[in-house]
């Protein structure tokens, strides 16, 4: 009995091993599985569309979602073009509360650190500032709101005051920092990470 035991539990790590070996290949597009360990400290390089293990289409959210395998975020794959101006920075918490894109809602606006992940700083202005091989639809070299997650209580509850909540991230020169007050700015919706409102 125990040989027959040892021989099934070998099988079954052979197989996941020999599954995990094909779920690391690049893939553009996929229904799933689609995992990889999100780490900060990896960099999947992106050459290419049809060569870029860093971002994956998600097929089973209407294609409207992209998986950042660097960090597990999962993004809008085409972030709204409506702006939200500095003293409605409360509307774009609401835009993005209200989403339901891939028709899943639980959608957020990023941090700044999580909205400056996505920039490449070698690619040259107007932008946008993104990887090659990106997928992203849409995303103007502009200025994106981001919140700043310094500002956000242990309970995850946001002490909302423009001064040191509200911030940018450029997708023009890919500088990430304060706002011009007299401006209004895009939002790009997030799912999943760390933080919550």
């Amino acid at each position: 009995m125990k040989p027959r035991v040892w021989l099934t539990a070998t099988l079954v790590i052979l197989g996941t091993l020999a599954l995990t070996t094909g779920l690391a290949q690049a893939q553009t597009t996929s229904n799933g599985p689609y995992y990889a360990t999100p780490s900060w400290d990896q960099k999947l390089q992106c050459d290419t569309l049809a060569n870029c293990p860093r971002f994956i289409v998600l097929s089973n959210w209407n294609s409207q979602a992209v998986l950042d395998r660097e960090t597990g975020l999962v993004w809008e794959k085409s972030p709204s073009t409506s702006r939200f101006f500095f003293l409605a920075f409360p509307d774009a918490f609401g835009h993005c509360d209200n989403l339901t894109t891939g028709d899943r809602k639980g959608w957020r606006l990023p941090t700044i650190h999580e909205l400056a992940s996505l920039v490449d700083p070698t690619v040259p202005e107007p932008g946008p500032t993104l990887p090659a091989g990106h997928p992203f639809v849409g995303v103007q070299g502009a200025q994106y709101w981001a919140t700043n997650s310094a500002f956000f209580s242990s309970t995850g509850a946001a002490v909302l005051t423009l001064s040191t909540s509200a911030s940018v991230v450029t997708f023009v020169d890919g500088f990430a920092g304060g706002t011009n007050p007299a401006n209004s700015f895009l939002a790009w919706c997030v799912r999943g990470g760390q933080r919550t409102q």
